[in-house]
């Protein structure tokens, strides 16, 4: 089974990920970008170069992604997948950059062989908790692009997911981590 976990930055994706490793002892766990070596530089590139354009920087998550399907997803699928990011945040990225909707579905099917993960938990948080999270630390170059933006992109996550009509779980991330552990355990094994 193929699951995305989904949010901005912040919001405890990455430590539920980790309690899931404890729990499910064959599990394969990835990211995007940044889940095969291909995806290491991608992820360099577009978290810490000057990229002025924005059909470039979406061209390279999706290249990322058809690499990421072809090396991770697809050799695994017998296998638990949690993938930490994926087409999702794409998508709501790419249409806070002005593209359309249907467009950027089309292109991450193609880019995924049209195998879309068969779960996905999106983790919801609230800009307090957010200014908590991310402030004090260092930021990429997403990050800094605000607040605002990032809670933009959460809401457009949710518009997205919704509009595909695609298996969800809504997490609220200010609960405490051992309660979204346990929701997430029973969405998995449902």
């Amino acid at each position: 089974m193929y699951i995305l976990f989904e949010g901005i930055d912040g919001c405890g994706k990455t430590t539920q990920i980790e309690l899931l490793k404890e729990q499910f002892k064959d599990i394969v766990v990835t990211k995007e970008p940044g889940g095969t070596p291909f995806g290491v530089k991608a992820r360099e590139l577009l978290l810490h170069t000057k990229i002025t354009s924005s059909r470039a920087e979406l061209l390279l998550f999706l290249a990322d992604r058809a690499e990421h399907y072809s090396e991770v997803i697809a050799p695994n699928s017998d296998k638990l997948i949690v993938s930490d990011r994926g087409f999702l945040s794409g998508v709501a990225y790419a249409l806070e950059a002005g593209f359309d909707l249907d467009f950027l579905i089309e292109l991450n099917r193609f880019a995924l062989m049209e195998c879309l993960p068969q779960k996905i938990v999106l983790f919801s948080i609230d800009r307090e908790t957010l200014k908590q999270r991310v402030g004090s630390r260092e930021q990429d170059k997403i990050e800094q692009r605000g607040f605002e933006y990032l809670l933009k992109i959460q809401e457009s996550m949710q518009r997205v997911v919704e509009y595909m009509g695609l298996d969800y779980m809504l997490i609220d991330a200010t609960e405490p981590i051992d309660t979204i552990h346990t929701k997430i355990i029973e969405y998995i094994n449902n």
